[in-house]
């Protein structure tokens, strides 16, 4: 498959894809979920041992291309419900992957771009990494993702960083548990691949089933979870919230909320 929005490397037994729209800080779009999903199911069904997933340019992935999703127009519920459903397979794509993932995270990881980091096993981020999930600052819900964070920090902490929409260093991020190691910027590749390297030493098959039984601890309420997920996101989509906190991003204007 040729793909236009991510890059796709081998390196013996680690397969490294990166988001590959440096000039939007790798934000997201509908082509880039779906070649992600495409590229995450072939490394499952090949001999990769260990998955990378990095960004190119300044950022790990600024979230969803806004403008984009404005150039394309007022989608009908139908496409929005599409769209929702696109979101929760590619994270449960990456969360379930057969093959340990590591996160490369450098600059912004913002939103859905947040999301894809903390769906990897592991998340190496640098010390001025920024998170963050600001979707209630123009209207939208932090749907899909919430889910992927709030089993991994918790609901307490969840609603502080989904209500609030704060941004965060790569210091915090490690304390709540979302990055599992802080490496200088110029040391950051290094550490990922010595870190995949010790995990591709290990048993392709014990792997796999370890990660299959973790998963499975989870499944019921994660089905659930995301049943709840696309159903909030694609209503959010349809709200005058939505329409204004979007027009105001662009616009470089304060949101005026309708209530």
């Amino acid at each position: 498959m040729s793909n236009s929005t991510i890059s796709v490397a081998d390196e013996t037994s680690i397969r490294t894809i990166t988001l590959n729209r440096p000039k939007r800080r790798n934000a997201i779009t509908p082509e880039m979920q779906q070649e992600l999903i495409v590229a995450l199911e072939e490394a499952a069904a090949d001999g990769c041992r260990v998955v990378v997933l990095r960004g190119a340019g300044e950022a790990f992935c600024s979230g969803l291309d806004l403008q984009a999703l404005h150039e394309s127009g007022a989608e009908a519920a139908m496409d929005h419900r599409a769209d929702a459903e696109r979101v929760a397979r590619l994270f449960r794509t990456l969360y379930e992957l057969p093959k340990p993932t590591i996160a490369a995270v450098h600059g912004a990881a913002m939103a859905g771009g947040a999301g894809l980091a903390i769906c990897c096993d592991f998340t190496v981020a640098v010390p001025d990494a920024k998170f963050g999930f600001p979707e209630v600052r123009i209207g939208f819900v932090p749907a899909v993702v919430s889910v992927f964070l709030a089993l991994q920090i918790g609901d307490k902490r969840t609603r502080d960083l989904l209500l609030t929409g704060r941004h965060f260093d790569g210091a915090e991020a490690h304390r709540l548990g979302i990055v599992n190691e802080i490496v200088a910027a110029e040391a950051l590749m290094e550490r990922v691949r010595a870190l995949a390297q010790t995990l591709a030493a290990n048993s392709p098959e014990s792997l796999a089933a370890t990660k299959r039984l973790v998963a499975a601890q989870h499944k019921a309420w994660i089905d659930s979870a995301i049943a709840l997920a696309m159903e909030a996101s694609a209503r959010a989509r349809e709200t005058g919230d939505f329409r204004e906190g979007l027009a105001a991003y662009l616009e470089k204007r304060k949101p005026v909320w309708s209530q």
